[in-house]
């Protein structure tokens, strides 16, 4: 019997031995002749395989048995038949599998369309077999001449392994249609298509019905733009309209319908106002044709690295202006390929409430404009969207076909990656122009510029009268500048055709970035003309306004055209009376408004709502005028707190018509009547940005007249008649001024070499003459460069060392950096200046401009996503300047993907990663992971309060093949970086580090393997015994909350514990010195300690006096029992449970017999005790974000970092005083209690107030329901972020409990058992518990 041949085992021996004849060739010795021949035999070999390849690419095309537009012989889908089909059935198997698996979306139908080379004559066939204009390249229409070739697409993409396939209707628009001449068939194209495709879907159902297939409706974005105008001489011009892209969508949509499509998906999004004209027709056609509403997918395009769509929207903005449509997913498509997408699709990943999908592109194009990528690149490629956690979907766009859909499908089946968890946000109003624009607490009050609207500013009036379009951008652009929020453009005049002006000035705006970052606020009296406004903007606008005036039917009907256009609304107090003047008429019409614009006929989102109560003229001489500024602040607070989400606004330039021509006396007015109005909930308003004074700052008497006035109230009843006698002597008074002139002081040291002078200026901190001595140093040097380089370095080196030796302390350190900044600011133009010369006098050499930086090293810089504190990172980064690093401060709150831009930008040589909250540990582990994929080897430093050297060692420096170590402070920094930056100590220090920390890990596991652990169930069995019948728990005085607004700064002074404020400076005194008031006497810091107390002292004494720092708190008290673990909290009647508080229970073994929780200090609920739980949040930190940012423009970070400190102190003084009080008024249990402030310090009372996040309760997302009980944000404007970190950052908050058993204890570490019941009990899964508790594991997670 003869032997097998095996034929895989023959060609793989002649692939090695051609390998290695090839390998064998000695190129370089060749002759050109040899050479030659070589090329021209290898590029004939070339061509052949080439050959060789497309044959095997294109699919014999053969006829199909059943492929007529009626359908084939198939069982039908799931989903019902035609335009009838169940859209719920469709989206509730959506919702279910989305939340699963990643699903699969197809690939190219235009890059597979061209594998089969069809030529002018197969594009035509033979119905346009004789007409005149080419067709070729209209690939939709290949529906009608080769619908075999077309199904087969669908059918190879389909068991490739694709969820859904798109229609061939990328183009099948009347206006994309009109290239060929094809207008009048789209209808017929795209029923047509739908039908091939549900026919390809029932075929492949059939083969696996376990996974049903469905078809997307595609709708592209036409050869058109809304948003850009194609002539570069006129940026006003559009070549259509937006009433010609809603229609031709709807005839599309009309076809898709008809066809039987399942999900309609709006897709490659390079404008977002087609997509708008897009989703608006959607809406229309399934009210007006009463079809199902299927499915919406939307998919955008970002052009480039800019992150940005064609027409400059961001990701985030992108969404924004989509999310009224309610689309069951959205994500990025084209453009792009994988890796160019991540950044951007991260931002959507956490942008989007909705699922989130990718398809992009086969990599980037070559340079004949195709795509190389292979199928088992592009899946690997892809592969980090599902890792990362960021899709529900993926699939592929140019350069893809059937064979990279099947290997991703296949690499998908094979991981099993967990899809995306859909993001839940707060309801906030959302609005965007370029730019997103969240209307939240964080956002403070919302200026709405009111100079682009021609009732408002006569300039503008005439500039538009006059057609001068150009010179009213002018107006726009300065209202940007000057901190609008939102633009408002009005063009009611009745000598002014009002729809064509909005049109032409939006579409002029449009084009500026400037000024199109911001959203518009379309405004007009007619509602025609503000719709047209509406049809020129991109983002989500507001539309101002609608109302009662003409009835309901006429305010239902207006409502749902806003809402179908995605915009929020202004209402007006009007009704078919007339217009709300009085409180009572304000109140009635606003909530019967709200109850129709909310409820059923229109389901409008509340949280887009805008009230306008009306702000009428007061002071004009009319008794009945008199109490219209008080009622509409009166209408506000009512609105604010029974109108759930609702916004108040309001044109405040009426309040003071009847003073026109008295500027500075209507903006005071203004400014007061806001103080006042802001304080009761107004959100927003339509102000002259930037020229409105400061409530603080407004000169007396007039701003108490004014108060009078807006309010109302006077002793004498004479506050009108006040206001106007002044108002008339104003119109009387000239300006006068005066200035003196500044003695300067003469010292000795002033007249010594001015090398010397300004090394004294840098250590001492005095910057009070350096200007003066720069610019006579420069006077005798070169350059300026020079004068940095030297007597500027040399100073600072003199810093630097008495720093390092202990001689000098961080708050001087700070002091000279300001002196330093100072300095290097007035000689800015002049290096400017200089760098310039050199840059031309080299190019003129014929070498490169770049001049050499002559630092030290960059240092990126950055506190991590979701945390907000930076005292620490600052400081270092000041250290750091002074001793000539760049340092690139990239500030709070940062995401992975703009830290690692960050570096890649400034081509960095260090990371610095600060956290102070748990969560910012897990985001630093993101980060070094992150670092390492993208193959980055500079070194990580960590630091921050809940960093540690162990955290390093063992959850950071594991997942990076670069150094990441832990730094301690800023006076560890400096050596650590420039030991790094050392070519000579660099490799020898790492060793070092690397194996310091590979033995700290084994230490740690094996303590961890050592330590010995009670089961939960063990732990519960020795939970803390009570005789709550014995110690019944005192019932408190107050049940509910208690706000405080502007709580006094003054008196939280002597609850200020000073010590942790030196220990931020690095002051520390020895025994016995340590703590304040003692380190005073320290002999090593404490005449530094003094100085700094002093300086302290100052800055409080200004902040109280000035009230630049708001302090806010509300604390509450409620019913509570325990049961098991948890805490319930009960409504204050107990007639109803608001929610549970989780505690965790200790579980490492110990001498002691007790295992404590916090549950254990509130009475069983099976005890039938009565018992309570406190909650409070306080804030000092409201003004201080402000106040620190103009610090640091004007270089002074020593008071910046003060300021800080100092209201981290307030609040932590403020949450010692709130205690108190709960103790001893609001709760009363220790009526007597009479504790100084030390004893407080050291917890000598009854009672404990842990804060979540903090050993005794570490899980940091316990905050939201405190948050919710205390209705913090809403009362109090403290907010938390994805994290769970307080905004502002000087913020602290506690549960409090009372009982005398309560005592502070550290959790430990916890073991899987624990986890696994804490996150059922929370709803979370094991992993997002994990997540939040890392710190804190008994155990592993990744081997667990």
């Amino acid at each position: 019997m003869a032997a097998k041949v095996d034929t895989a085992a023959i060609a793989l021996a002649i692939q090695a031995e051609i390998e290695r004849q090839q390998a064998a060739v000695d190129y370089d010795s060749m002759s050109s002749e040899e050479l030659n021949a070589a090329v021209m035999h290898l590029t004939e070999r070339l061509e052949k395989a080439k050959e060789a390849l497309a044959k095997k690419l294109k699919p014999e095309v053969v006829p199909l048995v059943a492929p007529s537009a009626s359908g084939g012989n198939f069982p039908e889908l799931p989903w019902g038949v035609g335009n009838q089909v169940d859209a719920e059935k469709i989206r509730a198997y959506l919702e279910k599998t989305m939340q699963e698996r990643i699903m699969v979306i197809d690939g190219a139908m235009g890059t597979t369309v061209q594998q089969y080379k069809f030529s002018e004559e197969d594009f035509r066939g033979d119905r346009w077999k004789g007409i005149e204009q080419e067709l070729k390249g209209n690939n939709d229409l290949l529906v009608f001449t080769q619908p075999d070739t077309i199904r087969d697409i669908h059918k190879r993409y389909f068991m490739a392994g694709a969820d859904m396939c798109e229609t061939n209707t990328f183009s099948g628009t009347t206006i994309a249609q009109a290239d060929y001449k094809m207008e009048h068939i789209v209808y017929e194209m795209n029923k047509l298509a739908s039908e091939l495709a549900v026919d390809a879907a029932k075929e492949v159902t059939q083969m696996e019905p376990h996974r049903p297939r469905l078809v997307c409706g595609a709708i592209g974005p036409t050869n058109r733009t809304l948003s850009i105008s194609p002539s570069v001489e006129d940026p006003g011009f559009r070549n259509c309209t937006w009433d010609e892209v809603v229609k031709a969508y709807k005839e599309q949509v009309a076809g898709l319908m008809d066809g039987g499509c399942h999900i309609l998906l709006v897709e490659t999004i390079f404008d977002t106002l087609n997509a708008k004209a897009a989703l608006f027709a959607i809406d229309e056609y399934f009210e007006e044709s009463g079809c199902p509403r299927l499915p919406i997918i939307i998919s955008g395009t970002i052009v480039d690295m800019s992150g940005r769509t064609l027409s400059g929207q961001t990701t985030e903005a992108f969404y924004i202006s989509m999310a009224h449509s309610k689309p069951l997913c959205i994500g990025l498509n084209c453009a792009l390929g994988a890796n160019q997408m991540l950044p951007f699709m991260q931002a959507m990943a956490n942008a989007a409430e909705c699922f989130v999908h990718s398809y992009p592109n086969a990599g980037l194009p070559n340079a004949m404009g195709g795509y190389d990528q292979l199928p088992s690149e592009f899946a690997q490629e892809v592969k980090q969207f599902a890792e990362l956690g960021l899709v529900n979907m993926l699939g592929g766009c140019c350069g893809t076909t059937p064979e990279h859909i099947d290997a991703l499908d296949k690499m998908l089946a094979k991981e099993k990656f967990k899809p995306h968890v859909r993001t839940v946000k707060p309801r906030e109003m959302r609005l965007s122009g370029l730019e997103p624009l969240v209307v939240d607490k964080q956002l403070g009050f919302m200026n709405i510029g009111e100079r682009c609207n021609i009732a408002g500013s006569a300039k503008y009036k005439k500039l538009i009268l006059n057609g001068d379009y150009d010179k009213g951008l002018e107006i726009a652009r300065a209202q940007a500048e000057s901190g609008a929020q939102v633009i408002d453009v009005n063009m009611d005049e009745g000598l002014l055709d009002g729809e064509y002006a909005m049109n032409k000035f939006l579409n002029m705006l449009i084009p500026e970035p400037d000024i199109s970052k911001l959203p518009i606020c379309v405004d007009s009296s007619k509602f025609h003309i503000a719709e047209a406004g509406l049809k020129c903007c991109q983002g989500k606008c507001i539309l101002n306004s609608i109302s009662l005036k003409e009835g309901e039917a006429d305010f239902i009907k207006k409502a749902k055209i806003v809402k179908r256009y995605g915009a929020a609304v202004v209402i007006m107090a009007f009704d078919e009376v007339g217009q709300a003047a009085t409180l009572e008429d304000k109140i009635r019409i606003c909530k019967r408004a709200y109850d129709i614009i909310t409820g059923p006929q229109v389901e409008f989102p509340p949280e887009d709502v805008i009230f306008d109560p009306n702000i009428l003229t007061i002071a004009t001489g009319l008794e009945e005028h008199n109490n219209y500024g008080l009622d509409f602040i009166e209408a506000t607070k009512y609105i604010t707190e029974n109108l759930p989400y609702a916004k108040v606004s309001g044109g405040v330039s009426n309040l003071s018509f009847g003073f026109r021509g008295l500027t500075d006396l209507r903006e005071s007015m203004h400014a007061v009547f806001l103080y006042h109005a802001i304080k009761n909930g107004m959100q927003m308003g339509i102000v002259n940005a930037g020229a409105m004074p400061i409530y603080s700052e407004i000169p007396q008497p007039m701003r108490d007249y004014i108060e009078e006035v807006v309010l109302n109230h006077s002793a004498d009843g004479n506050h009108v008649e006040r206001l106007l006698q002044f108002a008339e002597e104003e119109k009387e008074k000239k300006a006068a001024g005066g200035a003196g002139a500044k003695k300067e002081n003469k010292q000795e040291w002033r007249e010594k070499p001015v090398k010397e002078r300004l090394t004294y200026s840098l250590v001492k901190g005095i910057s009070e003459f350096v200007d003066t001595d720069v610019e006579e140093a420069r006077q005798l040097f070169d350059t300026p460069l020079e004068v940095i380089e030297g007597p500027l370095m040399d100073g600072m080196n003199v810093v630097g060392d008495l720093f390092g030796a202990g001689k000098m302390f961080l708050p001087q350190v700070i002091k000279s950096a300001r002196v330093m900044k100072k300095a290097v600011s007035y000689l800015l133009p002049f290096l400017e200046a200089e760098k310039a010369r050199a840059a031309a006098e080299r190019e003129a050499q014929g070498l490169s401009a770049q001049v050499i930086d002559t630092n030290k090293g960059t240092v990126v810089m950055a506190t991590v996503k979701g945390d907000v504190h930076d005292i620490g990172k600052n400081i270092v980064g000041v250290v750091l300047g002074c001793n000539n690093f760049k340092v690139i401060d990239c500030g709070v709150m940062q995401p992975c993907h703009a830290i690692i831009q960050a570096c890649k930008d400034s081509n960095a040589d260090i990371l610095g990663l600060s956290g102070l909250i748990t969560p910012s540990l897990d985001e630093m582990v993101t980060v070094a992971k992150e670092m390492e994929r993208q193959g980055y080897k500079i070194p990580i430093l960590i630091g921050g309060a809940t960093t540690s050297k162990m955290y390093a060692a063992v959850k950071v420096a594991p997942q990076y093949s670069g150094v990441a170590m832990h730094v301690l402070d800023a006076s560890r920094a400096v050596g650590v970086c420039t030991t790094l930056l050392n070519a000579d100590k660099r490799e020898e220090f790492i060793e070092d580090v690397n194996e310091q920390y590979a033995e700290m890990r084994e230490d740690f596991y094996a303590g961890l393997a050592s330590r010995k652990f009670k089961t939960l169930e063990q732990a519960r069995g020795m939970a803390l015994q009570v005789d709550w019948k014995a110690n019944i728990p005192p019932t408190p005085k107050m049940l509910g909350t208690k706000t405080y607004s502007d709580f006094p700064l003054e008196e939280l002074l002597p609850y200020i514990d000073w010590n942790p404020f030196f220990q931020v400076w690095q002051l520390r005194g020895k025994y016995p010195n340590r703590g304040y008031p003692k380190i005073f006497q320290d002999e090593t810091v404490g005449e530094e300690a003094k100085k700094l107390f002093d300086d302290a002292m100052e800055l409080i004494k200004d902040v109280v006096k000035n009230k630049t720092l708001k302090a806010k708190a509300i604390v509450g008290i409620w019913p509570a029992n325990s049961v098991g673990d948890d805490i319930e909290v009960y409504s204050s009647d107990g007639t109803s449970t608001q929610g549970v508080f989780h505690t965790l229970r200790q579980q490492e073994e110990r001498e002691d017999t007790t295992y404590l929780a916090m549950s254990d200090f509130i009475a069983p609920k099976s005890s039938g005790i009565k018992d309570y739980v406190g909650a409070f949040v306080v804030s000092a930190g409201f003004g201080c974000e402000d106040v620190c940012a103009e610090l640091r423009r004007q270089n002074d970070d020593y008071k910046g970092i003060m300021m800080e400190a100092i209201a981290d102190r307030f609040a932590e003084a403020f949450a010692e005083l709130l205690h108190a009080k709960m103790r001893t008024e609001l709760w009363g249990y220790a009526p007597d209690e009479k504790l100084d402030v030390d004893d407080m310090l050291k917890v000598k009372y009854d009672g404990i107030r842990p804060a979540p996040g903090y050993p005794t309760q570490p899980d940091h997302t316990e905050k939201p329901f405190m948050w919710k009980l205390l209705n913090a944000e809403a009362e109090t404007g403290i907010t938390l972020t994805d994290s769970h970190a307080m905004l502002p950052a000087a913020s602290v908050s506690a549960v409090v409990f009372a009982n005398k058993c309560s005592t502070y204890f550290q959790a430990g570490k916890l073991c899987k058992d624990q986890i696994t019941d804490y996150a059922k009990r929370k709803g979370q899964t094991i992993e997002e518990a994990e997540k939040w508790l890392g710190p804190y594991l008994a155990y592993d997670p990744n081997e667990a």
